[in-house]
This record gives C-alpha cells, structure tokens and sequence, in this order.
C-alpha cells in the first residue's frame, strides 16, 4: 500500500510575533482538513524546533483534535519532513487509516536576529552559527571546483523571482544580483540577502491510503539519515554526503532517477547550500550547479526547476514548518494549481530537507520524498 498525500495546508509566512501558535497552526491544519474532505483524523505526527513543550497538543486542542496519539518530533530544519516521513510508515504499515503532519514554529518569540549558536554544541560554544557553517562550505566548494560571486547571488536572484509569484512567501519582492552582493556582508562570502529570514509559520499535510480521486497524490518515498561522524576524511563540503546518501535510498525505492524528477524543493538556507545540494541530489553533476543556473535549467520555464515556491530564500525559515511547507508546494504544483509559478507538466516532484548545527557529524537529520508519478 502506498500513502497518498490527501491534503495540505499552511499560514502565511512572515515575522508575525502578533500570531500565536495554536493561530498559525489553525490556519494550515483547517486548510488541510478541507483539502482532504475530512473533520477528523487517526494520529498526528507534529514538529517543532524551538516551542515549548506541549506546543502541538495546545494548539491542536483549539481545533478540538484531543484524544488521539500525538507525537512531537524535533530534528532541526528537517523537522516537518520527519513527521511526514514517520507518518508515511504509519499508514503503509496500517497502524493509522489517517495521520495528520504538523510543523509549528514562532521563531520570532525566541530570536531577534540569527539562531543563537547552542552552547552546549562545541562549535556552537565557539560562536560557529550556521551562517559560518554555511560560509565554510562556500570555501570549501570553491576550493574543490571554483565558485564566483555571481554564482551565488544568481541563486537569490532565482528565487526571489519564483517568491514574487507565491503570495505567501515572506518575500515577494524580485531583486538584482548587483543589490544580492551590496547587501550587509554575514559570513564571507555569503551576503544578507543570500540568508534565509526568520519567520513564523505553520504548515500541514494529511496522508491517508489510496482513494478514487486525482486529487490524492501519491507519496512514492521517504528515506531519512542522520549524518556520519565529520572526521575530515570526506573531501566534500558539510552536508553534501548526507543528502547523497539519503537521495539515493529515496530514488531507489521510488524506482527513478534523479533526471525523472520534474521539480525539486530542496533546502537553500543560504544560497551556496543550493548549489550544494542540487549537485548531491543528482540534478547537476559536481561542480556543474551554477552552469545549469546560468542556463536556465533550474529556473521556472527550464527543464528541472529548483524551488519554483521561492524556496526559504523567498518563504523564509520556520524551521518545524519548514519540510511541509515544501510538500504542501510540490502537491500544489503535481495537481497544477500554482498558476504563474506553474511548472508545466510536473508529474514527479523531489523534496529534500537537511538539518544541521550538531557539532562532530554531516548534518543532523535528511529528509528526501518523492512524490507523484
């Protein structure tokens, strides 16, 4: 039996301190809830980075969803997708007919400005906050293959394009590379306007087994990794085996390749992590990322657009909202309702999700799905 993803929903996104929790939640769950046609559900799945504990029973409790099992996960930005990889398995293993995935975050209530490092992590003890983290694997991924500056900002200018067509993205305003590479300089090389923005957000999905309608879109896999010890043997950049490794156990139990994938959302925290991962993920080949960009090929109209919701660039980064955020986008684009953002034809999407700041590994948690098809 395969889960299908019988509906999605999420808030808009955006600082919106003035939004509590159970608000952003009843936003995207009751939009879910109408998309599938349902009033209730077997089990829910929800996620959260930073909130505090109980945050997903609070907020279900104002729709009335109480008395079924909830069960909280936290694996950074791979946090939503993680719930909906878990969910996955629930429903193929028929331990639920129907699971709802929730990711909450108001990251506004705990940060002004970036992540605080976590002091109990040794890099995080050195003030290594991920825009750092992000910055060395610029360093090394020039290192290992060349990297201009232009290459980088055409990543924010791509996708800020896409954002200005989503109008729940927290930024729709289109921007040059020129004013990417005036902006305030964060970790050399990597400019504000190449960082994703905090933001608050809820999103969700319901998944349920197959039914007699086209609207339900299959999910055909998951595959979920944490990453391997970070000895320096690895000549790659952070990050970059992790998602490979967990690409390829994904693709394999989907049946396809990485060519069969008609559109991809995958994580562009910070601009090189696109390249990175559009190279990991088997779209481009390495050290080919930014050819590809340049060409078009990864832009809406190309034969493989990357994030065509604007991605967290454009969206912004709720972090337990984040991965079902990019679901709710690639079953919105295979059921063709994306209108200006539409990628024609899409029947194959690709969703990839990694999460990081633990020091020692590749990456906390990886998260790819396959859906469609």
């Amino acid at each position: 039996m395969t889960a299908h993803v019988w509906g999605v929903g999420t808030s808009s996104f955006g600082r919106q301190p003035s939004l509590s929790a159970p608000q952003l939640a009843e936003s995207a769950v009751r939009e879910a809830l109408a998309d599938a046609g349902l009033t209730g559900i077997d089990a829910v799945f929800a996620g959260t980075v930073f909130g505090a504990p109980g945050t997903a029973q609070r907020a279900l409790s104002s729709m009335g969803i109480t008395g079924v099992p909830i069960v909280t996960i936290e694996n950074a930005c791979a946090t939503g997708s993680t719930a909906l990889h878990e969910a996955r398995w629930a429903i193929e293993s028929g331990r639920y007919g129907t699971v709802l995935c929730l990711g909450i975050e108001t990251m506004t209530a705990h940060f002004a400005g970036p992540i605080t490092p976590e002091s109990t992590d040794s890099e995080g003890r050195s003030g290594m906050a991920l825009p750092a983290v992000y910055a060395s694997v610029a360093s090394r991924y020039a290192a290992l293959h060349g990297l201009a500056d232009i290459d980088l900002a055409a990543v924010a200018v791509k996708n800020r394009r896409h954002g200005s067509l989503n109008d729940r993205a927290q930024h729709g305003r289109t921007v040059t590379a020129d004013e990417v590479l005036a902006s305030r300089m964060v970790a050399d090389p990597l400019t504000l306007l190449q960082c994703c923005d905090l933001s608050d957000a809820a999103a969700a999905a319901i998944l349920g087994p197959r039914r007699r309608t086209s609207r339900d879109i299959p999910l055909r896999a998951t595959a979920l990794l944490s990453g391997h010890l970070w000895d320096h043997r690895s000549v790659q950049p952070w990050g970059y085996e992790l998602v490979r490794d967990t690409a390829r156990m994904a693709y394999d139990a989907a049946g396809i390749g990485p060519e069969d994938a008609d559109l991809v959302e995958l994580h562009d925290a910070f601009t090189i992590g696109e390249l990175v991962t559009s190279e990991a993920l088997g779209i481009a080949g390495e050290g080919k990322a930014a050819s590809l960009l340049h060409e078009g090929h990864t832009s809406l109209g190309g034969a493989q657009p990357i994030n065509p919701s604007g991605g967290l660039l454009s969206r912004g980064h709720p972090l337990g909202a984040t991965g079902l955020a990019q679901v709710a986008e690639a079953v919105w684009q295979l059921r063709g309702d994306c209108g200006a953002r539409q990628v024609d034809g899409a029947d194959v999407a690709v969703v990839e999700t990694m999460g990081g700041g633990t020091a020692g590994i590749d990456g906390n948690g990886c998260v790819v799905a396959v859906l469609g098809g």
